[in-house]
């Protein structure tokens, strides 16, 4: 989830790390989530949440239908993170696409120095 987001929830990311989940990709609809299996891995950014925050956050109007999955992270920096990934229990039709969901999250991969393609990736789903 882009920080920017997150913050207009007020929720206050911290520890924010560059890196990746092999074989799941990410797709947006009406909200992002992530789909297995792929054969190019899922960028983005694991974030540690305070205490209560992850309850408030999908406890909003339609972030219902996400679900906590372990996950192994591995930063760009070579490390291995563990980590939660939220997912939708059911992937919606490509009709239900938000670009205006995307944008932000292209925008912070793009300035983020993540490979270019998993940047174009965002917007050319």
């Amino acid at each position: 989830m882009a920080v920017g987001i997150l913050r207009s929830n007020r929720i206050a990311p911290t520890d924010p790390r560059r890196a990746y989940v092999e074989n799941l990709a990410l797709r947006i609809d009406e909200r992002a989530t992530r789909v297995a299996p792929s054969a190019a891995p899922a960028y983005g950014m694991p974030i540690a949440l305070s205490r209560g925050e992850p309850e408030r956050l999908y406890g909003a109007a339609g972030l219902h239908p996400y679900r906590p999955e372990a996950v192994r992270a591995h930063g760009l920096d070579g490390r291995s993170i563990p980590a939660w990934c939220d997912n939708l229990l059911t992937v919606l039709r490509p009709a239900e696409r938000n670009p205006t969901y995307a944008a932000p999250l292209h925008k912070d991969l793009g300035n983020l120095g993540f490979p270019a393609q998993s940047v174009r990736s965002i917007v050319n789903h």
